[in-house]
């Protein structure tokens, strides 16, 4: 049975349970917050040294995990049985946990925890879970999901953060929510309830810029205001680490193709859903496009794929830096 992290946490805290539970994918932020949620809620914590066992796929097998999974609870009601980092475990062994769950014991509840892809479905232990327990299948967002993730997650914590300032940290960290959740824990410890977290604040506790970051360069960008491109570009080059060409690339390339998107719209209303941005943010796209015709936006993304191979060591002799790629690049732009 496939279930959301949401509704598998509801039915644990309703003492529904299941033999056997997959929580797999690509976001570890979320197997990490399930997982937890067993370990720390399931057994009474005066009888987790009994009846709480937690393994892990390289240092174990199926057949180990079964024996477990075999062994009557001895304080607690129920067993707990976790095995974490599960895809490591080989994939010729699974079969085991399908017998297994031909009659599984009903007092065990076993965690598989199957990071970064997902189990063969057309495997019999998929199948099997499916028909005995539970699935909870967690994909990575959209890169266009993550500012809404991040004002929710900040509001769960008592606190709200700006769209500006939601924006800012997906465009630097991306879709990683552990990464995250980690940096805005941190600024948790530095709020009052009810703090409004804005752009300063994240300044100072996550150490990105407010004034000069790729979402500030795409802003001047798309004005073509020649000084403040210039300001930031030139603090970039000063500052590689914090900010390499290989981030602000991808970045620009996603912009072009979002005011190439919306010069092309008919219904102009649709903008947000479109572009699959907040809408708070369309009108900077609607003022860059009037600064920017679709062949201008054509020879922008043929300026970036140059610079791009010229960043890899390509038609470059090695002579320029990224910063100077990068100042090259963005002179072609607003020129």
């Amino acid at each position: 049975m496939l279930k959301s992290d949401k509704q598998l946490i509801d039915d644990l805290k309703a003492a529904k349970y299941y033999p056997v539970y997959l929580l797999t994918g690509e976001e570890n932020y979320y197997i990490d917050l399930v997982s937890d949620f067993f370990e720390h809620n399931v057994i009474a914590e005066d009888f987790r040294d009994f009846d709480q066992t937690v393994l892990y796929g390289r240092e174990t097998d199926m057949r180990t995990v079964i024996s477990y999974a075999k062994q009557f609870p001895m304080m607690s009601p129920i067993k707990l049985v976790m095995v974490k980092e599960a895809q490591d475990i080989p994939t010729r062994e699974w079969d085991l946990l399908a017998e297994y769950l031909q009659n599984p014991l009903p007092q065990t509840l076993l965690v598989m925890c199957y990071r970064h892809k997902k189990l063969d479905k057309r495997g019999k232990a998929y199948k099997a879970i499916n028909d005995k327990g539970c699935i909870c299948e967690l994909g990575k967002l959209y890169d266009n999901q993550v500012p809404d993730w991040i004002g929710t997650f900040v509001n769960q914590h008592g606190h709200t953060i700006t769209q500006k300032g939601s924006v800012l940290i997906a465009e630097y960290i991306g879709n990683d929510l552990s990464k995250i959740a980690n940096e805005l824990s941190k600024v948790f410890i530095s709020l009052n309830p009810g703090d409004v977290i804005n752009e300063d604040i994240i300044e100072q506790n996550i150490g990105i810029s407010k004034d000069y970051n790729v979402f500030e360069l795409q802003s001047a960008i798309g004005r073509r205001n020649v000084v403040q491109c210039n300001r930031i570009v030139n603090h970039f080059a000063a500052n590689p680490k914090d900010n390499p060409i290989q981030m602000v690339l991808p970045s620009l390339y996603g912009y072009f193709i979002k005011i190439m998107l919306y010069l092309q719209l008919p219904d102009k209303s649709q903008a947000a859903s479109v572009l699959k941005v907040n809408p708070y943010f369309v009108k900077d796209y609607a003022a860059a496009a009037q600064n920017y015709s679709l062949g201008k936006l054509a020879s922008c993304i043929g300026y970036l794929y140059d610079a791009d191979l010229r960043s890899k060591g390509i038609r470059n002799t090695g002579s320029v830096t990224d910063g100077e790629l990068l100042k090259e690049l963005v002179f072609k732009i607003i020129h």
